[in-house]
């Protein structure tokens, strides 16, 4: 099996939501970039990565990375559901909100590589500290791959790159469900910060 193969794999196993996505074809381009991702990287798994919100920031006592996406992915699916039972129809596009969600922090492994952090440190004048963050990084990542816009828009704005844009509708799903996630586990004891 090859390199990229494996990873595909591997992101399989990670994200079982992935089998929510009913287009085959965003599903497929959701798994390329988590593979492409990690494999611009030391990581061969999402669960390989420090299962904080950035590097040398909040960090999960319990669970991994892929935890992290999973439990925003399914926090803003819920979110959705609850809307619609209440509200009917809000205008959200299943498909669009979970591709969203699992590839908000596909950028994570060229942050939080440990090469490129150490590269960074050593030498933050030149090209800053981090270089890129995650989201900058994921957009270029779901570009690269051909993902739809609405998930590029949402790999770079979910964080606080989006206090400057107006996010979009699942952006703004995912946006709240991911700083639920963090906030959640810091109320409850379940992060420690580095």
């Amino acid at each position: 099996m090859t390199e990229m193969k494996a990873l595909q794999e591997g992101v399989r196993r990670s994200l079982p939501e992935l089998d929510e996505i009913k287009d085959p074809d965003l599903r497929k381009k959701v798994v390329e970039a988590w593979a492409l991702s990690l494999s611009h990287s030391e990581f061969e798994r999402i669960e390989d990565i420090s299962p904080a919100g950035v590097p040398g920031g909040q960090t999960m006592l319990r669970g991994t990375q892929a935890d992290h996406i999973r439990g925003v992915t399914r926090m803003a699916s819920a979110m959705v559901d609850e809307l619609e039972h209440l509200l009917g129809p809000i205008g959200v596009d299943r498909n669009l909100l979970l591709a969203c969600a699992l590839c908000h922090d596909v950028g994570k492994p060229f942050e939080f590589s440990q090469r490129n952090q150490a590269r960074w440190q050593a030498t933050p004048a030149t090209v800053g500290r981090p270089s890129v963050r995650h989201p900058v990084y994921g957009a270029y990542i779901a570009l690269t791959v051909g993902l739809p816009e609405a998930v590029v828009h949402t790999a770079a704005a979910h964080s606080h790159e989006g206090d400057l844009v107006t996010r979009s509708l699942e952006n703004t799903v995912v946006h709240w469900a991911d700083e639920a996630y963090w906030d959640i586990l810091e109320r409850a004891g379940l992060v420690r910060s580095d």
